[in-house]
């Protein structure tokens, strides 16, 4: 269900900036409303690539993040299972913005950062999760004297 919410804000956002920001720029402050597309992915890597050779990488990326949410779901705890729940909604959104035309529409612009969208804030906060959370987990002791469980 977060998947489907993530996408759907993220996608709703989209066609409201569509509509409202082809000619207008709103200023926030430290982030402004701005109308962009980016035929790459990350950062605009790949912007020069063709658009099915993106498409295909965004899809098995995707494809990818399902498998893990899915085998997470019922043995992962909940802060890792939000974390991909952030991280796939994201990239579905992404994935089905960028089916329609090759590109993803971008929105907020900073003027110090490439300009991103909630997608793509949703799969950083998601992986800054992911992260946060491997490095709390308990280290297994490693090497000559850890246990192997062989008895």
């Amino acid at each position: 269900m977060g998947v489907v919410l993530v996408t759907a804000t993220d996608l709703g956002a989209k066609a409201w900036a569509v509509d409202v920001l082809q000619d207008t720029v709103i200023g926030l402050g430290v982030v402004d409303l701005r109308l962009a597309y980016n035929s790459g992915v990350a950062f605009s890597v790949g912007a020069g690539a063709p658009a099915w050779l993106v498409l295909a990488v965004t899809a098995t990326v995707t494809a990818v993040v399902s498998v893990l949410v899915w085998r997470t779901a019922v043995t992962g705890s909940g802060v890792r299972l939000a974390a991909l729940t952030l991280v796939l909604g994201g990239a579905l959104a992404n994935l089905v913005d960028r089916a329609a035309d090759g590109v993803v529409t971008d929105y907020l612009h900073s003027g110090w950062f490439p300009t991103f969208n909630l997608a793509d804030a949703a799969i950083v906060t998601g992986a800054a999760l992911l992260v946060l959370t491997e490095l709390r987990q308990p280290r297994r002791p490693t090497g000559e004297g850890a246990r192997t469980g062989d008895g």
